[in-house]
């Protein structure tokens, strides 16, 4: 951790939904169907975790951890000064990665653990801590995530997930699909779902039990295992626009591009 330490400024307030008292696992496998081997893809010099994990420092957490199964990553990772948690490669989802670094560390119930994706380089750090904020402030949520607008273009976009909340801005459902649905025709003002999560230690421990749902497998969203089961899941607005995230290999061309702007 003392590189991490060494990149951090002072602690941002002694108000626990501000402060650094979370933690942040960024899961990462090797074995990708439309991008195989992206953790470790070239991004403007740098490979992408580590993008992803300099995001994450940023943000000021108490402790940043890479989840991976896979060896490369592991000593790609250890090499820039990232700490690596070994995980089971059986895994269906990010989530269940981060369970079981959870469960080896014993955190407590009550430790706010955010997991920022592996294919997330250009995270805002305000973003992190809107949903930390998110989870504390809102203890009868068994976990947080964030939403921004989506545009028009993108309703029809399977990979724009889409969702709706209830008057409380807790989550209702989240699609694939066009949803709402606009039966007379008029697109509406539809949220996009952003893939940053945060959950309390004890959920975790949870969710290691749950089966998975049939809704989970049928929409590749392992948020709707959480509403499955009856929990939980507060939805707040970014703090600010997410830059792409990596899916593609173009949008790897895309991301390096604005990267190699800001360098």
């Amino acid at each position: 951790m003392r590189k991490l330490k060494s990149l951090l400024p002072k602690p941002m307030s002694s108000d626990p939904a501000m402060s650094n008292k979370f933690k942040i696992v960024i899961p990462a496998r090797y074995g990708a169907s439309r991008l195989p081997g992206k953790p470790l893809s070239d991004v403007a010099g740098k490979p992408m975790v580590e993008w992803v994990w300099r995001c994450a420092a940023e943000a000021e957490p108490e402790e940043l951890l890479v989840a991976t199964d896979d060896e490369r990553i592991r000593d790609v990772c250890v090499g820039f000064g990232a700490e690596v948690v070994m995980t089971s490669p059986e895994h269906p989802s990010g989530t269940d990665r981060l369970a079981e670094v959870a469960q080896l560390r014993q955190w407590a119930d009550d430790v706010v653990v955010v997991n920022l994706q592996g294919d997330e380089p250009l995270t805002p750090a305000a973003n992190i801590h809107r949903l930390v904020a998110a989870c504390v402030q809102h203890p009868e949520a068994a976990m947080a995530t964030l939403c921004e607008p989506l545009h028009p273009d993108e309703f029809s976009n399977p990979n724009a997930v889409k969702l709706v909340r209830d008057k409380r801005g807790f989550a209702l459902y989240f699609s694939r699909a066009n949803i709402p649905f606009p039966r007379d025709g008029v697109t509406p003002d539809a949220q996009r779902h952003i893939g940053l999560y945060a959950y309390r230690g004890g959920f975790l421990r949870r969710f290691l039990q749950m089966e998975v749902s049939p809704l989970e497998g049928i929409e590749r969203l392992e948020q709707l295992r959480a509403l499955w089961h009856g929990e939980r899941i507060f939805v707040a607005d970014a703090a600010e626009a997410m830059g792409p995230g990596i899916d593609t290999p173009e949008d790897l061309v895309r991301v390096t591009k604005i990267l190699q702007a800001k360098q």
